[in-house]
């Protein structure tokens, strides 16, 4: 099914025409203006709404004709049909001088409607719409509860919203026992549960009044507990698609019990970082997790993080990496003590702190900003937990 919307100030005829498109069950109305969105606004419209076909009425030919230029530079390969109540020679002209090839006007016959439509689909499935949406999706993912992914999900993506030119959105889709809104120490009466259930619907209205912000961080919490409550894949989908379009990065902090829409969520991210620790019982689980991710294909995403290291380490790197099947990515220190202090403040931990400086080295890599690339690894020497640590090669 189309996802379309209708910019259109007659509102009877745009209620017509919606009713149509609804009932030929071949496209889905997101949304429908009553207006003409100039400037900033159509762009902010376009990125909220993501349409493949827009249902542009004429009524103000100039005004019209303006915005299917915008949309052309803004949104290429999104489809335009042009709506009227007549049609009048000059007005179908201009429009198809200006590049729209469809045009529809009461009563919205089926066979003309459909026949518009299928051209519709043909044209899109050669030449997809394009608007900008980022492929910088992250996932971290523990190997056990308590290994401290949610620490460190939480502090890289204030770091990285400390970055030059970077938004940022945090989403905590640990729905069981989520900690992301208590570290912070966030209020919000909206969750990531409310933006779920709002996906299809989401628009740049309704998503301010859903989203937290910490700092320049902004964060779609878990809520209170709700039991029994599961995000469906499709609402997901969804939300990821609206997110990519209006934010630069995305972090999801997940549960770890690899629920349907948790893998959906690692099908679409760039990377998913693997929280470990060192000691055996969370080795194993990693290495079972691992696994799991091998299954699903998701083998070449993986990024193992090693928590909490520690000067005096009884297994070494080289024996961690041999258990893995792959190298160790990072290593994190251990600061109990910060991290209390920060979540007693509800902020970051301190930049200037061990901890602090890792989780920035691993958002600038993240960002993948010129000069921030991941240092290349010198050797399994130097990757021994009582050296420095160093980046592995990506």
């Amino acid at each position: 099914m189309l996802r379309s919307v209708i910019i259109c100030p007659d509102r009877d005829l745009g209620e017509r025409l919606e009713g149509e498109l609804l009932s030929s069950r071949r496209a889905g109305v997101v949304r429908r203006l009553m207006s003409y969105p100039t400037g900033v606004d159509l762009v902010r419209f376009l990125r909220a709404a993501g349409p493949e076909v827009i249902f542009l009425s004429l009524e103000t030919p100039s005004l019209a004709l303006e915005i299917y230029q915008q949309i052309q530079t803004y949104a290429p390969g999104t489809q335009v049909v042009a709506i009227n109540r007549t049609s009048e020679a000059n007005m179908l002209l201009g429009a198809m001088r200006a590049g729209m090839r469809e045009f529809l006007s009461p009563p919205f016959e089926y066979a003309s409607l459909a026949g518009a439509l299928s051209r519709v689909e043909e044209i899109i499935a050669r030449n997809p719409p394009k608007i900008d949406a980022t492929d910088l999706v992250y996932s971290f993912l523990p190997a056990k509860a308590g290994v401290g992914a949610t620490t460190i999900a939480v502090n890289t993506a204030l770091a990285m919203s400390s970055l030059p030119e970077s938004e940022v959105l945090l989403m905590d889709l640990d729905l069981n026992s989520g900690l992301v809104g208590f570290m912070l120490l966030l209020e919000s009466q909206f969750s990531i549960l409310d933006a779920a259930e709002n996906a299809g619907e989401m628009d740049e209205n309704l998503w301010p009044k859903i989203v937290s912000r910490s700092g320049n961080l902004d964060v779609l919490p878990t809520g209170k507990l709700t039991p029994g409550f599961r995000i469906e894949t499709t609402q997901i989908r969804y939300l990821l698609d609206f997110a990519r379009r209006n934010y630069s990065a995305l972090c999801v902090d997940l549960s770890g019990m690899m629920e349907k829409y948790s893998v959906e969520v690692m099908h679409e991210s760039k990377k998913i970082f693997l929280v470990s620790t060192p000691e055996l019982p969370s080795l194993h689980l990693a290495r079972e997790k691992l696994r799991c991710l091998r299954a699903q294909d998701l083998d070449s995403k993986v990024a193992v993080i090693l928590n909490r290291t520690q000067k005096s380490q009884q297994i070494t790197t080289e024996e961690m990496e041999k258990l893995f099947g792959c190298p160790i990515y990072m290593n994190f220190p251990n600061d109990y003590a910060g991290v209390n202090k920060a979540l007693t403040a509800g902020k970051a931990v301190s930049p200037s702190s061990a901890l602090g400086q890792r989780c920035r080295h691993l958002a600038e890599s993240m960002l993948a900003r010129k000069g921030d690339a991941p240092e290349r690894r010198k050797g399994f020497l130097d990757l021994l937990l009582n050296r420095k640590p160093e980046l592995s090669a990506t």
